[in-house]
């Protein structure tokens, strides 16, 4: 009895205290961060030029491996590593795999420029086309598996749970109506595209979303191509900055007990600038070599300026994803020049 009258004297004081308790719940914040050092990735880019160049390119999926190793585990969240745990043998016959579906498509259209018959080059010409555009869709399903799989963090594996037939679709048919809108309707595909990607990601027990509107990229799209022509190109930092937060800031990240977290990026148009103009000239005065630096400097710029806003519960994750080691498309995918969300 004494403990209630004392609440309820006391109560104003208990409801402040627990209104307070609960904003800082609500305000708390886990960072991202990379630690990796442009010289230590030099270090290992140099060996990983040397010996694709000595195998004539045998070894690149070893390459391949090493580099995204390195900068998983210099990648940090809550000041805890991620761990790439894929390997270059898996990415080596994934490779030779990819290499031969590409080969053939090649050899296709080799046939029709040699046949010297304009109906058969058309044919050939139009094969190879199909062809890569129903590679594409494979590729980045395949890629999202992989790469996805073979992450973790405190033990805890990622997962991608989506539909080789879904992605098909959102592809194909954002494809065909961007074609059909003279590229209008580009921005609505590509967040279309992303949420098929992210919707479908797993952290163990938690699920992502992504949540950004293709009006609002078209919108940031348009003001950033006529102010970007207006200042003769000085606002292509900022537009830049946007589309950034743009894709960063719309992933959120919800718990099996319904609390969520929202990914925030706090990269400004200064640090975009700033970026650019030193990794061109590092580009420049290295002839290429400080490649490597660019890499951890981007990296740095925008991991230690991201951070997760809302509840995020790292002790509640449960291992709920299985393991995945077909790499096939992820080579693919390197082939297109297709990168990782």
């Amino acid at each position: 009895m004494a403990c209630v009258i004392f609440l309820i004297n006391f109560s104003p004081y208990f409801q402040t205290f627990m209104t307070t308790t609960l904003l800082e719940k609500e305000k708390q914040t886990t960072h991202f961060s990379f630690t990796g050092r442009g010289s230590e990735y030099f270090a290992i880019e140099i060996v990983n030029i040397v010996l694709t160049i000595v195998t004539l390119g045998l070894y690149y999926p070893w390459a391949k491996a090493k580099s995204l190793q390195y900068l998983y585990r210099k990648t940090e969240l809550a000041g805890t590593p991620f761990v790439f745990h894929g390997t270059g043998k898996e990415m080596f016959i994934g490779f030779i795999k990819g290499l031969g579906v590409f080969l053939v498509l090649y050899a296709i259209l080799i046939y029709g420029f040699i046949s010297e018959d304009p109906g058969t080059l058309l044919i050939a010409y139009g094969v190879f086309l199909l062809g890569l555009l129903a590679i594409l869709p494979l590729a980045l399903h395949g890629m999202m598996r992989y790469r996805t799989s073979r992450t973790s963090w405190r033990g805890i594996h990622l997962g991608y749970r989506g539909e080789l037939s879904d992605m098909y679709s959102t592809y194909l048919i954002g494809f065909f109506l961007t074609i059909l809108t003279l590229g209008i309707y580009g921005s609505w595909f590509v967040v279309k595209l992303r949420k098929q990607m992210i919707d479908n990601v797993r952290f163990g027990n938690v699920r992502l979303r992504y949540v950004g509107d293709g009006g609002d990229l078209f919108l940031i799209h348009v003001k950033g191509y006529f102010l970007s022509v207006f200042t003769l190109g000085i606002y292509l930092f900022w537009y830049t900055k946007n589309l950034l937060h743009f894709y960063v800031n719309n992933i959120v990240v919800l718990q099996e007990d319904g609390t969520y977290s929202r990914l925030q990026c706090q990269v400004s148009g200064w640090d975009v600038l700033k970026l650019t103009v030193g990794n061109i000239l590092i580009v420049i005065f290295t002839l290429g070599l400080g490649i490597p630096l660019t890499t951890t400097r981007t990296m740095s710029l925008i991991m230690n300026n991201t951070v997760m806003s809302g509840q995020f519960d790292a002790d509640a994750l449960v291992q709920t994803e299985e393991a995945y080691d077909s790499a096939t498309y992820e080579s693919m995918s390197d082939m297109m020049d297709i990168g990782v969300i």
